[in-house]
Parts: structure tokens; C-alpha cells; sequence
């Protein structure tokens, strides 16, 4: 498996949008619509974690995440690994990967939002507040230095 970064407009991104519009989290959709409509913008980007040909997960670096309050940047964000695939530890290349790139462009701090606690901790993610998102639930809110 290796992590590749899908650079808005490539074959790789028309290949994500796909997999992405496919796959069983709503959130793929968003990410789809995004790529199609080439709506990143600056630094954003995804990633794509595949074998040979096929993709099996996906996640991005995003200036806002889904938050009325954004005051935390950058994102890492839309974290999937396929049902398929999961529990062998995929997601951290995803994580990894875009916390290397968010440090290589100049941050210092990389976020993760989520409603799992005890998983992004294995990265070295250390909860450091809760904010409300757009549905009205209440994600934590994980911080790293880069």
C-alpha cells in the first residue's frame, strides 16, 4: 500500500471523485463534488492510499472543516480506509502523509476532527477541545505538532 497525493485536476483525482462518490460514507460524496468542481483551493489537497491500481481510502488537507467555528487550520480530514482494509492500521499512512505535506508547506500544528476518542491518539493526536458542527453534534477536536 502506499499514500498518494491526488493534485486537483489529475487522472488520480478523477479516479478518487469515483471511488469517493461510491463509497459507504456520505462524506465521500462531499469530497466527489469537491474534486469535480475543482474547488480546492492554495494548499489543499487529498490523498489517496492504494495497491498497484485499486483505492482503498482516501483524506484531505483542508483550510475549514465542518465547523461554523472554524478556528483551527489545517485540517486533516475525510479520513476513510474501505471496510475491506480496515484494522490493519491504513488510516495512520493517510494521517501520516498529510501531516508530512501540512509541515513541508510550513505548519507547525496539523488538526483532526472527530467523534472517536482513543483512535487518532495512536498517532500521537492529543485532544485538545470540542467544537459543534454544521448537524448540530459535538465532534473533539485532536491537535499535533508537525
Amino acid at each position: 500500500m502506499q499514500v498518494k497525493r491526488a493534485e486537483q485536476g489529475s487522472r488520480l483525482a478523477k479516479q478518487l471523485a469515483e471511488y469517493a462518490r461510491n463509497c459507504s460514507w456520505v462524506a465521500g460524496g462531499h469530497l466527489a463534488m469537491l474534486l469535480e468542481e475543482k474547488r480546492l483551493t492554495d494548499w489543499e489537497t487529498a490523498f489517496v492510499l492504494m495497491d498497484e491500481e485499486d483505492i482503498w481510502g482516501f483524506c484531505t488537507l483542508m483550510k475549514t472543516d465542518y465547523y461554523p467555528e472554524n478556528r483551527y487550520s489545517p485540517w486533516i480530514s475525510t479520513v476513510f480506509v474501505d471496510e475491506q482494509k480496515r484494522g490493519e492500521r491504513l488510516s495512520g499512512m493517510l494521517v501520516e502523509a498529510a501531516a508530512a505535506y501540512a509541515k513541508e508547506i510550513g505548519f507547525e500544528t496539523a488538526y483532526i476532527p472527530s467523534d472517536m476518542l482513543g483512535f487518532y491518539e495512536k498517532y500521537g493526536f492529543e485532544k485538545m477541545d470540542e467544537l459543534k458542527n454544521y448537524g448540530g453534534d459535538v465532534d473533539h477536536i485532536f491537535a499535533r505538532k508537525l
